[in-house]
């Protein structure tokens, strides 16, 4: 009886022993590897990193504009004038030379008659004048020459008189009468004299207002034929044809726009932003203008005054004005530099919304994502300035991981 007692008693030991050592090292096992299976994870695929790195960082404001023509010809009516026929359509290339439009030029015709006639009478009246002076004078110097013969006359009958009366013949009365006719004769003949010299300078002076007006004529005439010749609204430049009047019939007056053409060789941005920012802004401020993924560089131009709608507008001019991505009426995201830094740390924005001041990130340290404060400084669309919290060369987890937030680390899997 006791040999199998003990047996018994060494299979319990031995099967005690074996579910103590499982025991143990279901336990062991649980130490070393359940922290791993019950901590938080992520995987490698699904998070976007970056490198910290030293460099340059402008900081932009956001704003939006569209591509236009850099210089655009508007052409005006050179006259008062009905259109006729529309040759040219919007969009359509033109040459220079070639018709925009055929206009009605009845009436600048019919003005160029008008001023004709006006230069004839002008002729007519001049010469009626000149004719009536020659008369004048004609006349004038008769009465003249007719009154100095008188007064001749009178002088010598004078003299006769004058030794009648020392002998005795003639009466004193007599000789005074003889006298006072010379002197009237005398004056009256000073009196045409002046006349036919005021006479000359009175016609003088109308002849000058009537050359005068002559002049002037002809200066509107020889205008309205030069108007009139431009009247066929031929380009003058290669370009674009970007508007031209919509309706055949409608008349237009001197002076009105009926076409724009542009050259689409080079451009520049015609941009718009919130008020808010408008003390930011001056003519000369850098930008950059990304157009199709791609960043081209350039400077503000012209602000204009008005605000319209709490809305800035203003004109970029740009470095590469003849890119081949700029395309009119093209729309374009602008980015004008009010501020920038050398040699600071930055890293690359990703899909985490990063913002001024202190934030938490992750670093990525020995395989894990370790939560990190962060202190943020400028920013722009492509990076962000790293105040402090990291080192040169740290490895950043930049996509989002708001979801995360809660946790100190997590694993990286």
């Amino acid at each position: 009886m006791d040999r199998p007692n003990k047996n018994y008693k060494r299979k319990k030991f031995i099967n005690l022993l074996l579910v103590l050592t499982v025991v143990a090292l279901s336990g062991w096992v649980l130490f070393r590897f359940l922290p791993n299976l019950t901590q938080a994870s992520v995987s490698k695929h699904r998070i976007r990193k970056a490198i910290v790195k030293r460099g340059k960082i402008e900081s932009t404001l956001s704003a939006t504009g569209v591509v236009v023509p850099e210089f655009e010809k508007v052409v005006s009516s050179p006259v008062d004038a009905r259109v006729i026929r529309i040759l040219k359509r919007v969009g359509t290339a033109i040459k220079q030379g070639e018709p925009i439009l055929e206009l009605d030029t009845s009436q600048s015709v019919l003005a160029i008659e008008k001023l004709d006639q006006a230069l004839s009478l002008k002729a007519n009246k001049k010469k009626q004048l000149e004719i009536d002076l020659k008369e004048k004078f004609v006349s004038l110097q008769s009465q003249i020459e007719i009154k100095r013969l008188d007064l001749e006359a009178l002088k010598t009958k004078l003299l006769q008189n004058n030794q009648l009366f020392q002998q005795g013949l003639l009466s004193n009365e007599k000789l005074e009468e003889i006298k006072l006719a010379e002197r009237k004769a005398a004056i009256e003949l000073k009196q045409l004299e002046l006349s036919k010299v005021n006479a000359e300078h009175s016609t003088e002076r109308e002849l000058e207002a009537i050359e005068l007006e002559i002049e002037s004529l002809k200066g509107e005439r020889r205008e309205a034929k030069r108007q009139l010749s431009l009247a066929t609204t031929d380009a003058d430049k290669t370009g674009v044809l970007t508007w031209v009047v919509s309706e055949e019939g409608m008349v237009v007056r001197k002076g009105d726009v009926i076409a724009r053409i542009a050259d689409l060789k080079s451009f520049r941005v015609m941009a718009q932003i919130s008020d808010v920012h408008a003390q930011k802004l001056y003519s000369g401020l850098e930008v950059s203008v990304v157009v199709n993924n791609q960043k081209l560089t350039g400077s503000i131009d012209t602000i204009l005054p008005a605000i319209k709608d709490g809305i800035v507008s203003f004109l970029v001019k740009l470095d590469q004005k003849s890119n081949p991505t700029l395309k009119s009426n093209l729309r374009v995201d602008i980015f004008p530099v009010v501020d920038s830094k050398d040699n600071v740390l930055l890293i690359p924005r990703g899909g985490f919304n990063f913002g001024t001041g202190k934030q938490n990130i992750f670093i990525l340290r020995n395989g894990l994502a370790v939560k990190t404060r962060v202190s943020f400084g400028i920013s722009n669309i492509d990076n962000i300035e790293i105040v402090e919290g990291l080192e040169e060369g740290d490895e950043v987890i930049i996509s989002d991981m708001s979801d995360y937030m809660h946790l100190s680390e997590l694993k990286v899997r």
